[in-house]
């Protein structure tokens, strides 16, 4: 396949404000040609499979965030600095504005439906938008703000079980979605970091929808699957049943804890314990060499000492255990434990800890996996690791919201203030929805 000529491409960024490390993401869109017939439109964008490649990569250390919560702003503001610069030196490209993740213990969501009257007896996309705006007119607290509204099916009359209904005939349109709020407060210090920084924010995305859309397959949405975010201070859960969003929820327990505990359990420095658990960590403490030895640096000045690496991951191991029994309360309080056909993906960086997928398989006696970004192009090998998931999502959201656009307008004098006015168009239509 071949690359379509563009005169410019069109950017996109992704902010990931995580506890332990801010990420920013930069992407061009890319047309690919589907065929080089002649007559073919001289539009790049029409008629193109539109795909996003990575182009640069930035991360700084966070420290002012804790369990998706803004606890510390210049320290926020700084590390989304740095993360920035390094990220347009990699790529070449100035940014201005990015899709930015929200996760955390604030997250909340619920089911909700929604009724309406067919127009001209048969469905149309204004249909689809009345009727979704039917069944998010529920009361929503005041320091609340609808994040997403996501569809999990429609229904025409009496037949349901239906994903796309437009071009049916019928008399009556029902829908049932899943909507997911976020702390008003949280979104807008989120908003306040990134704009001091010098980002103007385009919307704010569900970390773990982010972490999906890049690590797990349509036909793992539709056989019906849990991905579990597993970041610094939260393991972030979302659950699809055929093909839609069917859950979602928040274990307020990460990959600090681990740390904290190894820090605790073998008195050594924070920064140690981290490199230790990265390096050196197991959750099943039986699959290491019984006799195998790591240095660990000591407190206070005291020298490092040496220490069996199996004491290590018997430190670790009742962390992990207790981590995975949560997540699989939560599946079981959301009666979807049984419809996971696909298993479950474990992504984030904490889950790069060796022994974490066997054990899980132990535990949740489904197939478990680790989900690493694949649904992009370009510098691959820079994030494929499950710690870049999110901020690789973001990406492939913000394509999906330019998709339209892109493939519609005429590249004259540029798309990017047609592609924001219409992205805020329909986002203004959703109250934030999107």
């Amino acid at each position: 396949m071949t690359k379509a000529p563009g005169k410019k491409p069109h950017l996109i960024a992704g902010l990931d404000i995580g506890t332990t490390k801010v990420t920013i993401v930069i992407g061009t869109v890319s047309p690919v040609e589907r065929s080089l017939l002649p007559g073919a439109s001289a539009n790049p964008y029409v008629g193109h499979e539109l795909t996003v490649d990575v182009v640069g990569l930035g991360s700084a250390p966070s420290v002012g965030i804790r369990q998706g919560a803004v606890v510390n702003v210049e320290a926020t503001i700084e590390a989304i600095q740095k993360a920035r610069e390094e990220a347009e030196l990699m790529s070449g490209y100035q940014i201005s504005e990015v899709w930015v993740a929200v996760g955390g213990s604030h997250i909340k969501s619920f089911d909700s439906r929604g009724m309406i009257a067919i127009r001209n007896k048969e469905v149309r996309a204004d249909d689809i938008l009345r009727v979704i705006e039917a069944a998010k007119a529920v009361a929503v607290p005041a320091d609340r703000e609808v994040l997403h509204v996501l569809p999990r099916e429609y229904k025409v009359d009496e037949q349901d079980g239906i994903f796309d209904p437009i071009g049916m005939s019928g008399v009556r349109l029902e829908t049932s979605v899943h909507i997911v709020t976020a702390g008003q407060t949280f979104l807008q210090n989120a908003i306040k970091c990134a704009e001091k920084a010098g980002l103007r924010v385009r919307g704010m995305v569900l970390q773990q929808l982010a972490s999906a859309l890049a690590s797990v397959s349509d036909d793992e949405r539709k056989l019906g699957v849990t991905v579990v975010d597993m970041g610094g201070g939260t393991c972030d859960m979302l659950t699809y049943v055929q093909g839609s969003v069917a859950h979602t929820a928040v274990v307020p327990v990460g990959g600090q804890h681990f740390t904290q505990d190894v820090a605790m359990g073998l008195r050594t420095p924070q920064a140690s314990a981290e490199k230790i658990k990265r390096k050196h960590g197991c959750a099943i403490a039986d699959l290491v060499d019984e006799n195998e030895t790591i240095e660990v640096e000591g407190v206070g000045g005291r020298k490092p000492r040496a220490i069996l690496r199996k004491s290590l991951c018997e430190v670790i191991e009742p962390r992990a255990e207790e981590t995975l029994h949560l997540i699989q309360a939560e599946l079981e309080r959301s009666s979807l434990i049984n419809h996971l056909g696909s298993g479950i993906v474990l992504t984030g960086g904490a889950c790069q800890l060796e022994g974490l997928i066997e054990m899980g398989e132990f535990v949740f006696e489904v197939p478990v996996r680790r989900g690493v970004p694949d649904r992009i192009g370009g510098l691959t090998d820079v994030v494929k690791s499950p710690a870049h998931a999110t901020a690789v999502g973001l990406l492939i959201y913000g394509l999906n919201q330019d998709k339209l656009r892109l493939s519609n307008q005429a590249v004259e004098g540029g798309f990017q203030d047609v592609i924001t006015d219409w992205a805020q168009r329909v986002k203004d239509f959703f109250g934030g929805a999107l």
